[in-house]
């Protein structure tokens, strides 16, 4: 089970998934017993990616090599099926996630669901009751604000100029797309420097410049948004 935003939905049913996590292909979730546990990520991936998350059920052979483990361990390279089985055998599956180091083609995609938005954990998976990491409490969580001013940042977070500094020189769209969810978590002008973006060659990379953008003031902002929903399939 993969976990997209729900704009998504009907790009991965034509086109398949991107392989584009970490650089290490595309994140999965065995489908567990528990509903719970299957969709724990949901509150986690919602800190960074706005709006509905949905579900992506898909089936791959059982003797592909995949990655898996817990995200702050070393992953074990192990077939799919023996994958599933280390995290329904171990005794607490939270945190543990799948890596397919490839792309998912579209016949391999089952079916996409709607998930509740509440479901798993947020920060870490015991994370309640314990001191937030400044670093990673996103704007607009609950009570965001407060728990900056409680716990302030350690290292500054980058600046605008840096952010556009590192856009310039970004390589990849994953690079880009990094770039685009920090500007669009601290910024609120400049669409200008933005517009070049527009008619980028990655579909992924428009449907999060057309997010991002929601969050900056003025009518070229504005204006970029109905350009970009005439390019982007599931904005038309």
């Amino acid at each position: 089970m993969h976990l997209t935003p729900q704009r998504n939905a009907a790009r991965v049913l034509r086109s398949g998934v991107a392989a584009r996590s970490r650089g290490r292909g595309v994140y999965c979730m065995a489908v567990l017993p528990s509903f719970t546990l299957t969709h724990q990520w949901v509150r986690e991936l919602r800190r960074w990616h706005p709006g509905v998350l949905a579900a992506v059920h898909i089936k791959i052979p059982d003797d592909e090599m995949v990655l898996v483990g817990h995200y702050n361990a070393e992953p074990q390279h192990v077939t799919a099926a023996r994958a599933i089985g280390i995290i329904r055998d171990v005794a607490d599956p939270r945190g543990y996630e799948i890596f397919v180091p490839r792309a998912i083609t579209p016949a391999e995609v089952r079916h996409v669901r709607q998930v509740p938005q509440g479901l798993g954990w947020r920060y870490q998976p015991n994370a309640h009751g314990t001191r937030p990491c400044s670093c990673c409490i996103q704007r607009g969580t609950p009570a965001a604000g407060r728990d900056r001013r409680r716990y302030p940042y350690d290292p500054p977070r980058p600046t605008k100029p840096q952010l556009m500094a590192k856009l310039q020189v970004a390589q990849t769209a994953e690079e880009i797309i990094d770039v685009l969810w920090d500007l669009g978590a601290r910024s609120r002008g400049d669409a200008e420097k933005l517009a070049y973006l527009v008619d980028h060659p990655d579909e992924e990379v428009r449907e999060v410049l057309y997010e991002v953008l929601s969050s900056y003031r003025g009518q070229l902002a504005r204006d970029l948004r109905v350009k970009l929903s005439e390019s982007i399939p599931t904005h038309q």
